[in-house]
């Protein structure tokens, strides 16, 4: 269905509606239609919602579960409702194909009931007897958790709802107030939690919603009221927050070089076509424009020569198109400006001595899924996240090697490999410098309640309710004293 349009979209200050005094237009990367105007805070109101996050910081902390589980469990249910209308406005904001903004969409509302079932497992406390010693005969420590302060939550274009979800449902989970700043691309899918959120008994000034521009968040930034920052995006911008504040409690999910990994034992034909065609969809999902999109194949010399020509018939494949069709898997990226920088890396490495193999086009704002061979490691593509439809295939000879190569990047946030082999699989985990192995498929499967996170350039902390909650939140000791134990 047609995404309804506002007259403006007004942003969410400490919990109820308001308009700035400029506003920005918002528009599909597919065909360039208008899709909303959106209110931009004045600095003045951006003020106003940090002071409110701050002085009701301690009354949500001391919120009892059952409210933060049934607000929770509230947007859970209006998400589900609302389904195919919020899936209508990825499409239309993001570009995304409807077939993956429809995933997105369930994998938002798995986030929000994990939350409401954690909010309620939250903060029970562990006793630990501190008799072990002499000196502490008669007494008990009882540790629990308590909200590091307010949260600056800053999410990224390329999952426009969920990964605001990720922000914002773990804040709620625990109590602390959360500023929410969505990418000036696609603001209109965290504008409409705010929507839901609006629905809750929250107290006043335990949430907001800010479209800021990007040249205005230093400020926000900077402000020791927000003690929390949660970033997801570029290692540039990420790297740059901890140049800024270095004594902030920050979770970084930066960039990410997604490497599958085909060993030698995953042979059989039906082994190579499951390979292939896992291998085609996840280097181009989403357009390729996901941290763990699978951007590198490690296949061993032994499958290598009929595993190409499968990658390459699965990825020729690939339906591309206008997103908002069923059948399309492969849509538009962001913007015009990003297809023509991955046009410049692909171009950079062919000139480099790299063969293309399939792909290679641009088309406006799309980029036709591509496949590289011997990929010098010195150009962009051979040592960047590309963060589009683009796959390179290397030859290696051995398990060993497999991971020596898979290693050599300065990123390290999942990888894949494909094995049958359960020794194979746990030498894998000790061996890949990431922080998640995915056995028998490709580095992009994520479950929203597993610990989510890198390793080297790809970031620090972790994602994942439980995890995001545990990162929020700080362990706090009580003594008591004079027990008979």
């Amino acid at each position: 269905m047609p995404v309804k349009e506002a007259a403006t979209h007004a942003f969410w200050l400490a919990g109820r509606q308001a308009t700035g005094e400029e506003t920005f237009d918002v528009a599909s990367p597919w065909d360039g239609r208008h899709v909303g105007t959106v209110s931009v805070p004045t600095e003045a109101q951006v003020e106003e919602a940090v002071a409110a996050a701050t002085a009701v910081a301690d009354e949500f902390a001391a919120t009892p579960a059952h409210v933060r589980a049934a607000a929770l469990d509230h947007i859970c249910r209006r998400v589900t409702e609302r389904a195919d209308e919020i899936a209508d406005l990825i499409t239309a904001e993001n570009g995304k194909p409807l077939r993956w903004a429809r995933g997105e969409v369930g994998r938002c509302i798995s986030v929000f009931r994990w939350a409401a079932e954690e909010a309620r497992r939250f903060n029970g406390g562990t006793a630990q007897r501190l008799d072990s010693d002499a000196g502490g005969q008669g007494r008990l420590g009882l540790t629990r958790r308590f909200p590091r302060g307010p949260v600056l939550g800053i999410a990224p274009f390329n999952f426009p709802l969920n990964l605001c979800a990720h922000k914002v449902a773990p804040a709620i989970a625990v109590g602390t107030p959360i500023i929410l700043k969505p990418a000036p691309a696609t603001p209109l899918s965290g504008l409409l939690i705010g929507e839901l959120l609006a629905e809750t008994d929250l107290p006043a000034g335990s949430w907001s919603v800010l479209p800021v521009p990007n040249d205005r968040m230093p400020a926000l930034v900077q402000d020791e009221r927000l003690p929390v920052i949660s970033f997801t995006g570029s290692g540039p911008v990420g790297w740059s927050l901890v140049d800024a504040v270095p004594r902030k409690h920050l979770t970084l999910e930066l960039g990410g070089q997604g490497a599958a990994l085909v060993l030698s034992d995953y042979s059989s034909d039906a082994d190579l076509d499951h390979a292939a065609q896992r291998i085609a969809m996840f280097s181009n999902y989403q357009g390729g424009q996901s941290c763990i999109s699978v951007q590198r194949v490690i296949a061993d010399t032994s499958v290598y020569d009929r595993l190409v020509p499968r990658v390459v018939a699965a990825v020729e494949a690939q339906v591309t198109g206008d997103p908002t069709d069923p059948a399309t898997e492969v849509g538009p990226q962001i913007s015009e400006d990003a297809a023509k920088r991955i046009e410049s890396w692909v171009e950079e490495a062919v000139t480099a001595g790299a063969k293309l193999l399939t792909g290679g086009k641009r088309d406006g704002a799309s980029y036709a899924p591509t496949v590289l061979e011997d990929v010098p490691r010195d150009t962009q593509i051979g040592c960047e996240e590309v963060f589009g439809p683009v796959l390179t295939l290397t030859r290696v000879d051995g398990e060993r090697e497999a991971y020596e190569a898979a290693n050599d990047s300065i990123y390290g946030l999942q990888a894949g490999v494909f094995t049958h082999d359960v020794q194979t699989a746990f030498r894998a985990h000790r061996a890949l410098e990431v922080g998640g192995v995915i056995i028998g498929d490709v580095p992009s499967y994520r479950a929203d309640q597993m610990p989510y996170g890198g390793a080297k350039q790809s970031g620090v902390g972790r994602e994942g309710v439980q995890y995001a909650m545990d990162d929020y939140t700080y362990e706090r000791v009580m003594v008591l004293t004079g027990l008979e134990l």
